[in-house]
């Protein structure tokens, strides 16, 4: 995608795949870090990355629906468009504080390693302070 020459974003270069668009990461987690979440994803997206994250936390509360009844198939399905999620990533970023990795998360690990993704973790990341965003685009 070509700037217009006086719009002034041909100066702004964002982290590009080898294709040389904008790197793709998907987010993988347990749902229990939504806060970790959305820190990571406001980072790599001002960053300049698209990021793919988890498409809810928690289940919808649908008037006459017994989630219940559907949570074996509705967590397959789930499972199924996240490893999709994978499949389209440049790279792989596992949102895990303290090194926390549940079960879906390791074989979704598995997974983008059986695909050769770059896999990032957020625990193995030395926190920086807010004001310093600059050394954060390095990692992008």
């Amino acid at each position: 995608m070509n700037a217009h020459p006086h719009s002034g974003m041909e100066d702004q270069q964002a982290p590009q795949s080898a294709e040389g668009d904008a790197k793709v990461i998907t987010l993988c987690g347990s749902t229990r870090f939504e806060a970790e979440f959305a820190e990571v994803n406001q980072r790599l997206t001002l960053e300049g990355c698209v990021v793919i994250s988890l498409g809810m936390f928690s289940l919808p509360d649908l008037p006459d629906y017994d989630w219940t009844v559907d949570s074996s198939d509705l967590k397959g399905r789930l499972g199924r468009v996240h490893l999709q999620k994978i499949r389209l990533a440049d790279e792989v970023y596992i949102v895990d504080p303290g090194g926390y990795l549940g079960e879906s998360t390791r074989r979704e690990i598995a997974y983008a390693e059986s695909l050769g993704k770059p896999i990032r973790y957020l625990s193995h990341e030395r926190r920086r302070p807010r004001k310093q965003t600059q050394q954060w685009q390095k990692t992008c």
